[in-house]
């Protein structure tokens, strides 16, 4: 099993750091997620004789890495799932695109539609059946040649959002197989979840975690990217 990056633990709460091209939680492929791992840590570490409580409040896409909290109580788990409700919970998100967008800082509002038979989205008319809205507000880092450093303020949780919604306005993120982002030699994609704020479920104290992408991996190492977060 990889092991298990613990950014800060209670007993009420769970940071870690997601690695990239693991599922969050079990799908089809059968391959060991996110859930699962954390779940086994807290059973292995406090030596539980059952299944660990693991509470799910958010999700990552696959292919993105970066950090995540878990619940390790149902009260918490209700309290956090209630944050993102109300939309405070806060999701930052660095990124490298293919391409420069025309406007350096905008909020972008999309309705998007999932195709669950090619686990794909599209940006679709605003009264589409069975559309989502999705809006994220974007901030353009740093350009090297034809290649952007792009922070994003992530409004909503659509799935596939971001790398949809930067697509349709020509910038799909770099390493994006599926939404035709630049391919380079041992580059996955380059987006990472790099920042999450929110109250604590139990002692509401205003907590912070930031986790910088391997800045030594391709694409990361093409900007300075702890200058910009």
């Amino acid at each position: 099993m990889e092991n298990l990056k613990v950014v800060y633990e209670d007993n009420h709460i769970i940071v870690v750091i997601k690695p990239q091209n693991i599922p969050t939680q079990a799908d089809e492929s059968g391959d060991l997620d996110l859930l699962t791992m954390v779940k086994q840590y807290l059973k292995e570490k406090y030596n539980k004789p059952g299944d660990a409580f693991v509470g799910m409040v958010h999700r990552l896409d696959r292919p993105t890495g970066g950090v995540m909290v878990f619940a390790k109580t149902s009260k918490s788990a209700t309290r956090l799932s209630e944050q993102i409700r109300n939309n405070e919970m806060i999701k930052n998100y660095i990124t490298i695109t293919s391409g420069v967008p025309k406007q350096p800082k905008m909020q972008l509002i999309n309705y998007l539609l999932k195709n669950e038979k090619t686990n794909s989205v599209a940006v679709v008319p605003e009264l589409t059946t069975n559309a989502k809205k999705a809006v994220l507000n974007y901030e353009l880092l740093d350009v090297n040649k034809n290649l952007s450093l792009i922070k994003v303020d992530l409004q909503t949780g659509r799935s596939h959002q971001i790398r949809v919604q930067l697509k349709h306005i020509g910038c799909p993120i770099m390493g994006d197989i599926k939404y035709g982002g630049n391919q380079v030699k041992g580059c996955k994609l380059a987006l990472w979840a790099y920042q999450l704020k929110f109250t604590h479920p139990t002692t509401k104290e205003k907590m912070t975690f930031k986790v910088y992408p391997s800045v030594q991996d391709q694409p990361w190492n093409l900007f300075n990217v702890e200058k910009f977060i």
